[in-house]
């Protein structure tokens, strides 16, 4: 066993609709709490949110974790690991993995949800960089989908307390971000193939709207619901844009940003936008009065997920290619620290939970 840590207090809140985002930031009783981030090269590092050091590894026991999600009660940590196709069930305190759990090939986000992970996978995707849309080996890749009649990707429902995939909601093609309704019902994700936004009922897994993105931008990445649940926001890769979008998934306002964005995540009170640029190389901050950008804040190299710490005092910036975590002052928007020596890192979640583009309280 790698990482040991005291105990701490469990903390618990509700787990759909707008109450998870209310109220003040939750702290732990013993310190400011800590951060977990997913390496594809390793494992998971874990940072204690006093020191901003990190303090110990976990052993997910597969390859090439990604996606990463804590449960409301910081009792489990989940992992997408897309080297093996499964994802890990952790024991967050004690760092023991309790279970691996198959899912299908290449999966990649997850949002944890009440006692359920919901995980995307994609069996069609392609290892490496996807081909810049409209060239001739993004032509070929859609034909040899076409003609292969390749499966879409899909987001996997799992039930933590039994350990099993109850069902399966289809996606479009390389489903990416997830994000749920305020009232809890609905899943909305993003496919970066198909170039739209497509939201789906919970329950049944039926296709609620499918918004396309092609006339503003392409390869839909991240998306988040704002704070109060009237709008949502998605990242548009290779658009260099924002899509803003009202509770019904109406398209109000498209938005420039940096170069490539991915990550986003609202502050808690829903005041500013944070955008991660991956080619930017920047954290990008909007008034969400205006969507007027603030500040490009430096990072690292292909920086895409990225949370707040608990008390909303720092930010957390997940930067793959420099191999570190950025840590900026939520204030002063300025960097303070690298905690260098990371494993190509891909997602950050802390306990307890934080706003970030990967969770929510």
């Amino acid at each position: 066993m790698k990482f040991l840590t005291a105990k701490r207090p469990l903390i618990t809140g509700a787990l759909f609709g707008l109450a998870c985002l209310a109220g003040a930031p939750a702290s732990a009783a013993d310190g400011k709490g800590m951060a977990y981030v997913s390496n594809q090269n390793g494992n998971v590092t874990v940072i204690d949110l006093s020191t901003l050091d990190t303090v110990g590894e976990i052993d997910v026991g597969s390859q090439g974790p990604r996606g990463i999600g804590v449960t409301a009660d910081g009792e489990l940590l989940i992992t997408a690991n897309g080297e093996d196709g499964d994802i890990s069930v952790i024991d967050r305190v004690s760092g023991k993995l309790l279970k691996r759990i198959p899912i299908g090939e290449n999966p990649e986000f997850v949002r944890v949800r009440g006692d359920y992970a919901f995980v995307s996978f994609e069996p069609a995707a392609v290892g490496g960089p996807p081909p810049t849309p409209g060239s001739e080996e993004a032509k070929a890749l859609e034909e040899a989908r076409e003609r292969e009649n390749a499966e879409p990707a899909k987001i996997a429902v799992v039930d933590l307390k039994s350990g099993k995939v109850i069902r399966a909601i289809t996606g479009g093609m390389e489903t990416e971000g997830i994000e749920f309704s305020a009232d809890g019902k609905m899943i909305i994700v993003t496919n970066e193939a198909d170039e739209n936004v497509s939201v789906h009922e919970i329950a049944t897994g039926n296709l609620v709207k499918k918004i396309s993105t092609r006339e503003y931008g392409n390869r839909p990445r991240g998306i988040k619901m704002a704070p109060d649940g009237k709008s949502y926001v998605a990242s548009l890769e290779y658009g260099n844009k924002l899509v803003v979008m009202d509770s019904q998934f109406n398209v109000l306002k498209v938005v420039p940003t940096g170069e490539v964005p991915y990550g986003l995540s609202f502050d808690r009170k829903g005041e500013r936008l944070f955008v991660a640029l991956s080619k930017g190389k920047a954290l990008q901050v909007f008034d969400t009065k205006t969507y007027e950008s603030i500040k490009q804040v430096p990072t690292g190299d292909r920086c895409w997920h990225f949370t707040f710490t608990p008390d909303d005092n720092h930010i957390l910036v997940a930067c793959g290619r420099s191999h570190e975590v950025v840590v900026i002052d939520a204030r002063t928007l300025e960097p303070v620290k690298r905690i260098e020596d990371k494993k190509l890192p891909w997602g950050i979640v802390t306990y307890p939970k934080a706003v970030g583009s990967l969770d929510m309280p």
